[in-house]
């Protein structure tokens, strides 16, 4: 998942521990293997070889399912959530510390667009050359609640599950405590910004402190806009906490999307708790 991933897990004998944690770590392999862009034989790169095609391919069930809950996000975030924007990480590389010209976010934006592909449940078309989708924005908080939906069937009731900061909460502590997260301060990677407790669901965090770069002065975070190719502003890092990470993850990252008044004011209303701090450091939510 390109991150560091831990699980904390309480049960009856180190034995059901080990059998568990084995189980779990091979499903996130699975999932790792299967929508890496980064891998020739992942769901990802065939769906992406098939773009121009207009015979399209079939997906799998479990494929499907996350293609319909892209495009309910790309409906409820107004076009923002948008997992063909992946294509802008070829201009944008942050160890190079150069911005793209506007020609380069130019041809790259004409690619993205997820009300330009078809989808009718299983069959996929790409029908532009040169477009791809992407879904490392939200497969690992999917991952997450796998992962922890598994562990339930194998008996367990008290543990969470962290990758890389996407958590899910298999159930509280023994003693019925909810467990203590901190949440990373985003100008100052060492601190927490805050310490919340979660007894049930996810929390997932988006930011521009990941990955980022400073040129003449200024940051440029990579949480992209689809519509202009260029990194969000307004908002410094936003959590969210939902009944699935996978909801939260979204959530999180619409709300960056959606910039320092609309983004928190479209969390509030949906009613999802949330942390977030502005890029003057000024920190608010209701967790």
């Amino acid at each position: 998942m390109g991150s560091p991933c831990e699980l904390h897990l309480h049960a009856a004998s180190e034995e059901q521990v080990a059998s568990i944690a084995e189980a779990a770590v091979a499903e996130v392999k699975r999932l790792e293997q299967k929508y890496s862009r980064y891998r020739d034989d992942s769901v990802t790169a065939a769906i992406n070889r098939s773009a121009g095609d207009s015979r399209g391919l079939e997906v799998d069930g479990e494929t499907a399912g996350l293609l319909d809950y892209a495009a309910v996000g790309f409906e409820q975030s107004g076009g923002l959530f948008d997992i063909t924007s992946g294509i802008l990480r070829r201009a944008w590389d942050f160890e190079s510390k150069r911005v793209p010209d506007q020609d380069e976010l130019d041809a790259l934006t004409a690619c993205i667009g997820w009300q330009k592909l078809v989808w009718e449940r299983p069959r996929l078309v790409l029908p532009c050359a040169g477009m791809e989708l992407d879904f490392g924005g939200f497969v690992k908080e999917y991952a997450a609640d796998r992962v922890a939906e598994l562990c339930r069937e194998m008996g367990l009731r008290h543990g969470l599950v962290d990758l890389g900061g996407d958590l899910c909460v298999v159930g509280p502590h023994p003693d019925g405590g909810p467990w203590k997260v901190g949440v990373r301060h985003p100008r100052r990677p060492e601190c927490a910004m805050a310490t919340v407790q979660i007894a049930w669901g996810g929390i997932a965090s988006s930011g521009d402190y990941e990955r980022f770069m400073v040129v003449d002065g200024r940051r440029y975070g990579h949480i992209l806009c689809p519509r202009t190719g260029r990194p969000v502003e307004g908002l410094a890092s936003v959590s969210v906490l939902a009944d699935h990470c996978l909801v939260a993850g979204t959530a999180s990252t619409i709300a960056m999307l959606k910039g320092r008044r609309e983004g928190p004011a479209w969390l509030d209303e949906l009613g999802l708790p949330n942390l977030r701090m502005d890029q003057d450091e000024r920190i608010s939510g209701s967790l």
